[in-house]
C-alpha cells in the first residue's frame, strides 16, 4: 500500500493506467552451467576439426583427441588440423600438448597443461615428443 502511494506520486494521472506490473527479462544473459566438460573425440579426416572447434570456443570444454585413424591415412591432413586447432587454441589463451602419439589435449585459457616432467630420466628428455614440431 505503501507502494502505490509512492508510485502514485512520482507518476502523472494520464500515464498510469491500473495495476499493470512488468518484468524486464533480458534475453542475452543465459544460465550458463559452470562444470567443466571433457570431451572425447576420433579426428578421423580434416572437417572434424570444426566440431572440436566449436567446443573449444564454448569455454568450458577440455578437448582429448584421439589422433591415430587420421595419422594412418593422410599426414600431411593431420598436420594441418593440428595447425587449425593449435592456432584457436592460442587465439583463445588456451594450451594444447601431445600425449603419446595419438592424443591430443586442448584446454581453455583457466587450465593449464604442464608439459614437462621434472623427474624424467635424462635419456628420456632427449627424445621429443612427435607434437613438439607442431
Amino acid at each position: 500500500m505503501v507502494f502505490k502511494k509512492i508510485k502514485n506520486m512520482f507518476s502523472s494521472p494520464e500515464i498510469d493506467k491500473g495495476d499493470e506490473e512488468y518484468l524486464e527479462i533480458d534475453l542475452g544473459q543465459e544460465k550458463k552451467d559452470d562444470k567443466v566438460l571433457i570431451k572425447l573425440y576420433v579426428l578421423k579426416q580434416y572437417e572434424d576439426v570444426n566440431e572440436i572447434l566449436n567446443s573449444l570456443r564454448e569455454g568450458y570444454t577440455i578437448a582429448i583427441i584421439d589422433i591415430s585413424v587420421l595419422r594412418k591415412k593422410d599426414a600431411i591432413e593431420l598436420k594441418r588440423s593440428i595447425a587449425k586447432i593449435k592456432k584457436t587454441a592460442d587465439a583463445l589463451e588456451g594450451n594444447i600438448a601431445g600425449f603419446g602419439e595419438n592424443t591430443v589435449i586442448v584446454t581453455p585459457s583457466f587450465a593449464k597443461i604442464q608439459k614437462e616432467d621434472l623427474k624424467q630420466p635424462a635419456q628420456e628428455k632427449s627424445s621429443k615428443s612427435h607434437f613438439d614440431d607442431y
